[in-house]
């Protein structure tokens, strides 16, 4: 048994000393490439041309430009481009608005990951560790997602504003394009990010179905789609775009009244399973406290510490249960 601890114990320790010194080896090589990359752009802006335009959109070049590398070491690159999964967690960042790379993410999961098993392993069973361990490491990607869902919801709630002022523009006689940055420079983010990189898109020569398309799968929402359906309608048979867009925002403002009355409904079911699993936490520390020798035979016991962290997995299980219940769409 000893020999085993020992070796689990070396085992952890070799792998969190190799995480971290590939991780302090990625930040190293990232910094020399985002030093070079910094000394080609500035002798390319000195041999060539003209200063660059100044205010919002100067700075906005930069953001058309695809990096298609998931890592700035190539052996750890080559690894993820095998992976499908990848390009979703890219896609996700770029969508939490995130200058996080697919490598510093998994490398960061993989890390937190060793080290909550590493802490773990000194107090619960192996399976409930390697389990909670998982669950751990997943707390980078659970913050992407955050800030993903945080960002689309300050966009839905912005947008039928924005469309209200497209109307005016249009009605005012206005083209799209020009409206479009309009919208852009008077709005403010997440909608006048995405207007602006649409509207540079579309100036660039690429054209307005493409910057459309792009569009969407940077914002995947039903608004944003019915926003370019409408706008590929009126390019393909002409009428009044103005209208649309007006009703489109009477529309979408009811639907956001409608999904205020829900959540609003949902946050008592919400609020329960919340009490339901801190409940018993907070009795078991009471009980700890109040009657110590109660309490400690879970902790003697040779099966107390696998019952705790069943018990632990069971409320988190509830939780994540009663949370999906409650999270009714509309």
């Amino acid at each position: 048994m000893i020999l085993v601890s020992s070796l689990a114990f070396f085992l952890v320790v070799f792998l969190i000393g190799s995480i971290v010194t590939a991780i302090a080896w990625m930040a190293f090589l990232k910094m020399r490439a985002e030093q070079s990359e910094a000394a080609n752009l500035e002798a390319e802006a000195a041999t060539e041309a003209p200063a660059r335009p100044e205010g919002a959109d100067a700075g906005f070049d930069s953001a058309l430009l695809r990096n298609e590398h998931f890592s700035t070491i190539t052996f750890w690159d080559s690894m993820l481009a095998r992976f499908d999964f990848v390009e979703i967690l890219k896609t996700h960042c770029e969508q939490a608005q995130l200058d996080w790379s697919v490598g510093r993410v998994t490398s960061m999961m993989l890390l937190i990951g060793a080290i909550a098993f590493a802490i773990l392993m000194r107090f619960v069973p192996m399976w409930a560790a390697t389990l909670g361990a998982t669950v751990i490491s997943i707390s980078p990607y659970s913050y992407i997602s955050h800030r993903r869902k945080k960002r689309f919801h300050k966009f839905r709630e912005n947008f039928p504003d924005v469309l209200d002022s497209l109307a005016r523009a249009l009605r005012a006689g206005y083209p799209l394009s020009a409206a479009m940055e309009m919208i852009a420079a008077e709005t403010a983010p997440p909608v006048s990010e995405e207007m602006r990189r649409t509207s540079a898109e579309a100036n660039l020569g690429r054209g307005w179905p493409h910057a459309l398309e792009n569009l969407s799968k940077r914002i995947p929402l039903l608004e944003v789609n019915m926003f370019i359906s409408a706008v590929q309608l009126h390019a393909r048979t002409g009428g009044k775009l103005s209208e649309v867009m007006a009703n489109m925002a009477e529309n979408m403002r009811e639907a956001l009244a409608l999904q205020g009355e829900v959540r609003a409904l949902a946050a008592y079911g919400k609020l329960t399973g919340m009490i339901l699993t801190i409940l018993p936490i907070g009795i078991a520390i009471m009980m700890t406290f109040v009657s110590p020798g109660y309490m400690q035979v879970l902790f003697h016991h040779p099966w107390g510490k696998d019952m705790i962290a069943a018990a632990v997995c069971c409320l988190v299980l509830a939780h994540f249960v009663i949370a999906r219940i409650v999270d009714i769409e509309v």
